[in-house]
């Protein structure tokens, strides 16, 4: 089933190259437009705004909650009866230290609180947290695809996994622009998107 979208498209592979585009070109906007700083730092309306900049010329959904209950795998997110109730207490989640940010992290995971997009997004969400709290933003390139989609299927029983793979991968090149734009690139990898380099776009 292809998603309702604002381009018309009708193919599956049509829509995913076409969505890794526009929207990884609107991440490299993000950046050096420092709209990002816009982003409220740590909450659901942040990740929002960053879900919206990201989709709104693809998705009528983009940064809108979900109405649908969605699964990967075996595993099915919160179901949307619990999700506004999920976003308000991930919002008055401690975020002070590595730790309790990725457990943050982890349960906006668990919320998948959109229809699509949300890991492309909420990994964005992840570095502004780390970036305001603890100075520091994860090096994507550093972390296997497969490793970490292992760690976060596993996340959800323990997070010591996810925890141990992004804390060897910090970095403090927190304004690194290089650095976000080759990040955006393994993000998408990670959902299997790699037709473009964001830097190319």
């Amino acid at each position: 089933m292809v998603l309702e979208n604002r381009l018309n498209i009708s193919s599956q592979a049509e829509l995913a190259k076409a969505e890794e585009k526009i929207s990884k070109q609107k991440a490299k906007q993000l950046f050096d437009s420092e709209d990002i700083a816009k982003a409220k730092v740590g909450l659901f309306e942040g990740l929002a705004f960053i879900h919206s900049y990201l989709f709104e010329d693809i998705y009528d959904f983009a940064g809108k909650v979900r109405e649908v209950n969605i699964a990967k795998g075996n595993f099915r997110f919160a179901p949307v009866m619990y999700l506004e109730m999920s976003l308000k207490h991930i919002d008055t989640m401690p975020q002070a230290s590595f730790e309790t940010i990725v457990e943050k992290y982890v349960e906006m995971n668990i919320a998948h609180p959109f229809r699509e997009g949300n890991g492309r997004a909420t990994r964005i969400w992840l570095d502004l947290i780390l970036k305001k709290e603890i100075g520091k933003v994860v090096d994507w390139n550093l972390v296997d695809k497969n490793e970490y989609l292992s760690a976060m299927q596993r996340s959800v029983v323990k997070d010591l996994e996810i925890k141990d793979l992004l804390k060897k991968s910090l970095t403090d090149k927190v304004n690194d622009r290089a650095l976000f734009m080759k990040g955006i690139d393994i993000s998408y990898y990670y959902e299997g998107y790699n037709e473009f380099k964001t830097e190319d776009l």
